[in-house]
């Protein structure tokens, strides 16, 4: 029999338990202008925030929290000690070069992230974990009034998103996507050119599906649950919190390893990660959907391969615009025909559009911007085709919108159904066929099968 969850609280009990103990135990809460010279904001205008999760993306989340002028990073979460004690020490190391000094202490290692959320001098969290805590985390935290910063993609499942979204709104917190993409500005440039019908209308868009590598299986289109073998737990790991909702797996190093093999490392693992939809495609939905005019809604039908109409898995949205899922960029000229020969088609996170009047890519990393014919990139109006990846103002617009109660870029509906987009890719690759889906009841049309994989059982005791 598998090791059952701790004999645990009811969250709500954790919450009232950590608050009273608070009090008594509390650490020093250090005000937000020791750490602050004139690049530092005023106490009371800087947020403090937690951090929770500090794998590789934690870790660099760690490093923009704490070197910025909006924030205060007050504590740390994770279950891997290691991780998080070398955490805190990250930040107060960062704190006592700012403030001139050898040493620091501000910031709190904490195991349970229930117990951050009990602090009442936290303001918001960034949620870094694997994607099978995303939902649930980001609804507790709404729950205990804090803001939310979460990784993308933001669930596991199509009716988690929409739960999220919900508990999000009914506790009136503001809440980011970490989709950093769309707040690049020559990226936002190219977006907002073609939706303003910069390429006349829209026909086809097109962006990366890859397969991700599965231990023991190979190359896989959807994750999978490859059976690992159990291997001793190390030392500090509680790895009963770390699988929390997620369905039970025995500890094995593919999962989790300190430090991190990569990334994502299992995000190749259904009860865990989302597959392509965590490696590639939540970096590219938002933007791309938000160019067609759909960044709040999605498609109204899948089609898979198998009925001809298209070489590849292919999205269809109610304005006619067909956005299809390709392997490389080489199939957009080979399979498709959709634009010339020699046109360059490099780089990651992002898409070729092409219009009536020509096309546009919205890559990074492999070089500029390319479109045509010629006058398309003059007419886009770019003060720049280079795309610079770090220049982006994706944590100060939340903050900006935490202070204002404003609305971030990538709100908590952006999020929902940018992750919406790829679970819906990812269950027509399942099932091997094509797809009607209603985006305003967010229902597949007439498919009980499909319909049974919008949802999964969360372990308990962890529910919303």
């Amino acid at each position: 029999m598998p090791p059952q969850p701790k004999a645990g609280l009811t969250r709500r009990a954790f919450l009232a338990r950590s608050a009273a103990a608070s009090l008594i135990a509390a650490p020093c809460i250090i005000p937000a202008s020791v750490c602050g010279r004139d690049d530092v904001g005023a106490p009371s205008e800087r947020i403090n925030v937690g951090l929770i999760g500090l794998g590789a993306m934690g870790n660099g989340h760690l490093h923009v929290l704490a070197r910025g002028k909006d924030a205060q990073l007050v504590a740390v979460c994770d279950p891997d000690r290691g991780r998080r004690e070398q955490g805190a020490r990250q930040v107060d190391e960062i704190c006592a070069a700012r403030r001139g000094t050898s040493t620091f202490r501000a910031c709190t290692a904490i195991n349970d992230y229930r117990e951050l959320l009990a602090r009442q001098d936290i303001d918001a969290v960034v949620i870094v974990t694997p994607d099978h805590w995303h939902a649930l985390q980001a609804i507790h935290a709404a729950q205990a009034g804090k803001h939310v910063y979460c990784e993308k993609p933001v669930s596991l499942t199509i009716r988690e998103g929409r739960e999220m979204v919900e508990n999000v709104r009914r506790y009136a917190r503001v809440f980011q996507t970490g989709t950093q993409y769309r707040s690049i500005p020559t990226i936002r440039q190219v977006c907002n050119f073609v939706r303003a019908g910069g390429l006349g209308q829209v026909k086809s868009v097109f962006t990366i599906w890859g397969k991700t590598g599965v231990p023991t299986v190979g190359g896989s289109y959807v994750p999978l649950d490859p059976a690992l073998p159990a291997e001793p737990t190390p030392a500090g790991l509680d790895w009963d919190l770390w699988v929390g909702p997620a369905s039970w797996r025995p500890y094995n190093s593919a999962y989790h390893r300190n430090p991190s093999p990569g990334v994502v490392p299992w995000s190749f693992c259904d009860a865990f990660g989302a597959g392509a939809i965590t490696g590639y495609h939540s970096h590219a939905a938002d933007v791309l959907q938000y160019a067609v005019g759909a960044e709040t809604s999605g498609p109204v039908e899948i089609i898979h391969p198998s009925g001809g109409q298209f070489p590849t898995v292919t999205c269809r949205y109610a304005n006619g615009v067909s956005l299809h899922q390709v392997d490389h960029w080489g199939q957009v000229k080979e399979l498709y025909k959709a634009v010339p020969a020699s046109a360059r088609l490099e780089g990651a996170f992002g898409g070729v559009f092409v219009g009536e009047r020509g096309w546009i890519t919205s890559m990074s990393v492999g070089g500029p911007v390319e479109g045509g014919p010629e006058g398309v990139l003059r007419e886009a109006g770019l003060k720049t085709r280079e795309v610079n990846i770090g220049a982006n103002n994706h944590h100060a617009n939340w903050f900006e919108c935490v202070r204002s109660f404003g609305q971030p870029s990538a709100h908590e509906e952006i999020g929902h159904r940018s992750a919406s987009l790829g679970h819906l890719v990812a269950t027509s690759f399942l099932l091997k066929r094509s797809l009607r889906w209603d985006p305003v009841q967010e229902v597949f049309v007439g498919d009980d099968e499909a319909n049974r994989l919008l949802s999964r059982a969360r372990r308990e005791p962890w529910q919303a």
